[in-house]
């Protein structure tokens, strides 16, 4: 009996790459966001992008070990993250829909190419449940009342 997990397919390790790359990413953008709220709802706001934050590092250490249950490499660098010096809550969320609908792609795209690996597959779908939580919510955020 094999005690290593059998790696996914070649499409599957560079997904959770990208995957893992994204997530890294969305620590960096989230606290940057966090950091860039003033205004008399800076502290809800404030509160909910650093949350995004702690849950974008929870799902980099899921994927980081998944890539390494494999055999793989989880990458030292992160997606790249774009300044667009637009800090108005409104810019701030709008780029936080766009940055969680690519990630929510990835999951997809991890799902699809998850073949046979049933535990791959499960956390994919479990992951894309929470990433399409996530664009639920903001979505929510942006509409006018």
């Amino acid at each position: 009996m094999e005690l290593n997990a059998t790696p996914p397919n070649k499409d599957a390790m560079n997904c959770l790459n990208q995957i893992f790359q994204a997530e890294m990413a969305g620590i960096v953008r989230y606290l940057h966001y966090s950091f860039m709220i003033v205004g008399p709802n800076r502290i809800p706001i404030q509160k909910w992008f650093r949350d995004q934050a702690t849950e974008a590092s929870q799902h980099a250490i899921i994927v980081g070990e998944q890539i390494t249950s494999y055999g793989g490499h989880p990458p030292v660098v992160s997606a790249h993250v774009e300044e667009t010096n637009q800090h108005s809550v409104q810019a701030l969320l709008e780029e936080s829909l766009k940055f969680e609908l690519e990630t929510l792609d990835l999951y997809k795209k991890l799902v699809k190419f998850a073949d046979a690996d049933m535990g791959l597959e499960e956390l994919a779908r479990d992951l894309l449940r929470q990433e399409t939580d996530h664009v639920n919510e903001v979505r929510k955020m942006l509409r006018k009342p």
